[in-house]
């Protein structure tokens, strides 16, 4: 300020004031009740209606928890006991039923000596889906990925080592076909050649090579049958199939949705429309029931193949539109510029299309993911043991805890909410993440 200008004002202050606090009322916890809690009249009401709501389930429901009995062997020994503790008619929860039976809610059925055959599966799951999902796990371990499924499937259900390997070899056989193909008639033509002689493979030549190599080499471990599959063995195992196998399925639905060619498109078009049509159970029944009159006198499908392979083109036809929606939002510039680079189909979908619609579809896909591992405690319906109603309603059959409901219910509901809540938070993890990495 120049001396003209500081004679012309009535007070200049020539010293710099101490920092002081913010009011009480403008910071800390109190500043965010008041912006959060109390922001206008409509706000306040809606507040205090709430605190009055969340003061009513917890007065009411408190006690019964706090009265739960952890040690007994039967309903009528638990209510014997609240009534010794806290008094004529107090109400408490029994969690004794979840402490004796917790194998069954966990393991079905399954052989308790081979316990450690799905707890194994489950571990090598986080070594098969770490390099895939997690920065920090070492790439090397990436080689594991598509080795698991056939390892998994074989640690579950058991039987000769030799079923797990040949199927492999089914695959990696259409792999090979496809790589040294794919240079000389094209990506689909090889794919289509690929694909013929693995399903050739499959049906007339992998049968007799098990048996043969099981009976040279006898090797293998002890067979489960799927009806001893129950709990929440049961959801994860038709969970995690039905995620692996569903993602990649949508992908080529989407694309196909998408295709110039008339043929793909109408394919694709005409499955897609028809399973979202039809509600989940009504597949359920078809794999259940109807499946087995269009297979070959004496077929034996396992009844949890046929379930997971239902439940995945369910999931499938959903993640498809999921994806296409994600390709939409892609701007036209992106193709023109995989075209200008000279790329073919299938590299302009692998480098550029397809991690961009990816990253975009990730809050749908996760969200089709999670409503399709609830949906597995609908395979109570076709006789299977799920968690939520197979295993408690099996419990409920034995005299020493009939009358027994909520606990159950809120079992599994806690390990469903874990579950789910944790593919939630790895989801908005892997949304943040992947922001970053476009600045």
């Amino acid at each position: 300020m120049s001396d003209t200008e500081a004679h012309s004002v009535a007070y200049v202050r020539d010293s710099m004031l101490p920092q002081q606090p913010a009011p009480a009322g403008q910071s800390g916890a109190v500043q965010w009740l008041r912006e959060n809690l109390f922001s206008g009249w409509l706000n306040t009401l809606l507040t205090l209606v709430g605190v009055a709501v969340i003061y009513t389930l917890v007065m009411h429901f408190l006690p019964w928890f706090l009265h739960g009995v952890w040690d007994a062997n039967s309903i009528k020994e638990c209510r014997t006991i609240i009534t010794d503790r806290y008094g004529e008619g107090a109400t408490g929860a029994c969690w004794a039923v979840i402490r004796e039976r917790w194998h069954q809610f966990i393991f079905g059925f399954y052989p308790p000596e081979l316990y450690w055959r799905p707890i194994l599966a489950f571990l090598l799951l986080f070594v098969a889906v770490g390099p895939l999902l997690f920065t920090w796990v070492p790439r090397a371990l990436a080689w594991f990925t598509p080795v698991y499924p056939f390892l998994a499937v074989w640690l579950l259900w058991g039987g000769t080592g030799w079923a797990p390997v040949m199927v492999f070899a089914g695959f990696l056989l259409g792999g090979a076909i496809l790589m040294l193909l794919a240079s000389r008639i094209g990506s689909i033509a090889a794919f289509s050649v690929g694909a013929f002689v693995t399903i050739l493979y499959f049906l007339f030549v992998v049968g007799p090579l098990i048996g043969g190599l099981q009976a040279i080499l006898p090797w293998g471990i002890e067979p489960v049958e799927s009806a001893k599959f129950g709990g929440f063995l049961l959801a994860i195992t038709l969970g995690v199939g039905g995620i692996m196998m569903s993602l990649p399925l949508g992908i080529i639905l989407a694309l196909g949705r998408q295709s110039d060619m008339p043929l793909v498109k109408a394919f694709s078009v005409i499955f897609i429309e028809f399973i979202r049509g039809v509600p989940l159970i009504t597949l359920l029944f078809v794999a259940s029931l109807l499946l087995n009159y269009f297979l070959p006198p004496g077929t034996n499908f396992d009844i949890i193949l046929r379930v997971m392979i239902l439940v995945t083109f369910f999931a499938a036809a959903y993640i498809a539109e999921v994806i296409r929606g994600g390709l939409a939002a892609l701007p036209r510039g992106q193709y023109e510029a995989a075209d200008a680079l000279g790329l073919d189909y299938w590299k302009a979908q692998r480098l550029i299309i397809l991690p961009q619609a990816l990253k975009i579809s990730i809050p749908g896909i996760v969200s089709t993911f999670i409503g399709m591992f609830k949906d597995t405690t609908l395979v109570v319906f076709v006789g299977l043991f799920d968690p939520l109603k197979g295993i408690p309603d099996f419990i409920r059959a034995d005299f020493n805890w009939k009358g027994i409901y909520w606990e159950p219910f809120i079992f599994v509901g806690a390990i469903f909410f874990i579950l789910n809540f944790a593919m939630s938070r790895y989801s908005m993890s892997l949304e943040r993440r992947l922001q970053r990495d476009n600045h």
